[in-house]
C-alpha cells in the first residue's frame, strides 16, 4: 500500500492500554465520525495491544478476547467502517507481542489474512520478543510481502522504536510508517527528549514511509495509561503538536476524546496546523539557525512555515533573517506572514523577524513571498 501523506487517526495505548473493548470502540468511532475528526484527517482507528487471548486456535490464527470482544473483530470493523473511518489492529514482529500475547513471528501469511478477512486496513507491528538471531529489516519485509498479497490494502505501521537504525532500511520494508523513538509519556520532559531524536534523522522522513514521532498525549492531563502526575499545560501540547505537525508525522491521537474540552479540540482539529502535516509535496524541513530550534519547511504552494520551538525553561527572543531562507536583501521580495495558532496576519516584513517566545512554547509561521 502506497502513503502519500502521514496517516491520521486515534491508538488505544495511550489511554486504555490492556483495558481496550468492544464498547469503547464503538465510542470513539463515533465521537470519531459525528466531532470533527475525521472531517479533520483522522481516519483510522486503532486498537493496540491486549486484544487477543493467549493462544492461537487449532488453525494458527489469532482469536479475539470474547470478554472484551464478544461479536468478534469483523464486527468491530463492520462498525468502525459504518462510520466512514478505517480499522486499525496490533501485532508484533516477535513471538510476542509487548504484553505477552501472540506474536506474528513466522505466521505473517496467517495473520495478514485473517486480517483481511476481518475487515483490518492498518497493521501496527511493534518490536518485542524478536528472535535475537532474525534481522528486524527482514521481518518487516516478510509481514509486508504477506500483507501485499492479502487481497486487501493494509496500511504497515512499522513500530521497531529506531532500533537497528531503522532509518537506513524500513523504506524498503514496504511499511508506510515507522516508529523512530521509544514510547511517550505525558511530560514535557518526553516531548522534548522525542523531538531531539529527531534532529538527528528528519532527512529519513517522506512520501511512502513517514517518520512516525508516536502517538499524540495532546489532552491526557496525566490520565491514562502513559499518564503522569498533572502531564503537560495547553501551551505545552501546543508544542506538542506543533513540532509533530511540522516534520510531517503521523498524528495519532492517544487521549480520551470523548470527553475532550473545547481548548483540547481547538489543537487537535486546527485546520492549519494539520494543512502542514499534511502538504502534498512533503519537503524536508532544514534548520535555519543550528544554535537555535528555528526550522522551515517550503510548501507546495510556494509558501514557507517556519517553526519556532522554545524548548528551555527560560524565555527567548530568535533572530531570523530571511537570507536564510533564499530571500536575499536587495531580491525586492518579502515575506507576509500569518500565525497559524491565532490567525494574526504579521503583515509583510522584509530582510528579517526577532520573534519573543516564552519558555516551552512555540510559533508557527505561514509566510507567503511577495513583491516589497
Amino acid at each position: 500500500m502506497v502513503v502519500s501523506r502521514p496517516p491520521m487517526g486515534w491508538n488505544s495505548w495511550n489511554t486504555f492500554a490492556a483495558n481496550i473493548n468492544e464498547e469503547i470502540v464503538k465510542n470513539m468511532a463515533d465521537v470519531m465520525a459525528g466531532e470533527g475528526y475525521l472531517e479533520a484527517g483522522y481516519e483510522y482507528l486503532v486498537i493496540d495491544d491486549c486484544w487477543a487471548l493467549r493462544e492461537r486456535d487449532e488453525n494458527g490464527r489469532m482469536v479475539p478476547d470474547p470478554a472484551k470482544f464478544p461479536h468478534g473483530m469483523k464486527a468491530v470493523a463492520d462498525y468502525v467502517h459504518s462510520k466512514g473511518l478505517k480499522f486499525g489492529i496490533y501485532s508484533c514482529v516477535g513471538n510476542y507481542t509487548c504484553a505477552g500475547f501472540p506474536g506474528s513471528y513466522e505466521y505473517e501469511f496467517i495473520d495478514a489474512a485473517t486480517f483481511a478477512e476481518w475487515g483490518v486496513d492498518f497493521l501496527k507491528l511493534d518490536y518485542c520478543w524478536k528472535p535475537r538471531s532474525a534481522v528486524g529489516a527482514q521481518l518487516y519485509r516478510r509481514m509486508a510481502l504477506a500483507l501485499d498479497n492479502c487481497g486487501r490494502d493494509i496500511l504497515l505501521s512499522a513500530c521497531s522504536w529506531g532500533a537497528e537504525e531503522t532509518h537506513r532500511w524500513i523504506k524498503s520494508t514496504g511499511a508506510g510508517m515507522w516508529r523512530s523513538t521509544g514510547d511517550v509519556f505525558d511530560t514535557w520532559s518526553s516531548i522534548k527528549d522525542l523531538y531531539n531524536v529527531q534532529k538527528g534523522i528528519y532527512e529519513y522522513n517522506g512520501q511512502g514511509c513517514f517518520n512516525d514521532m508516536d502517538m499524540l498525549i495532546v489532552g491526557m492531563f496525566g490520565k491514562g495509561h502513559v499518564g503522569v502526575e498533572a502531564g503537560c499545560t495547553l501551551e505545552e501540547y501546543r508544542t506538542h503538536f506543533s513540532i509533530w505537525s511540522f516534520f510531517g508525522s503521523p498524528l495519532m491521537m492517544g487521549s480520551d476524546i470523548r470527553g475532550a474540552s473545547d481548548e483540547i479540540k481547538s489543537i487537535l482539529l486546527n485546520k492549519d496546523v494539520i494543512a502542514l502535516d499534511q502538504d502534498p509535496a512533503y519537503r524536508m524541513p532544514y534548520q535555519v539557525d543550528c544554535n537555535q530550534d528555528v526550522w522551515a519547511r517550503h510548501m507546495a504552494n510556494g509558501d514557507i512555515v517556519i517553526g519556532i520551538f522554545n524548548i528551555n525553561d527560560h524565555d527567548a527572543s530568535f533572530f531570523i533573517p530571511f537570507s536564510e531562507l533564499g530571500l536575499g536583501r536587495i531580491c525586492g521580495r518579502g515575506l507576509r506572514i500569518r500565525n497559524l495558532w491565532t490567525g494574526e496576519d504579521w503583515g509583510l516584513k522584509k530582510e528579517l523577524i526577532t520573534p519573543f517566545v516564552k519558555a516551552h512554547e512555540s510559533l508557527l509561521l505561514r509566510c507567503r513571498v511577495e513583491e516589497l
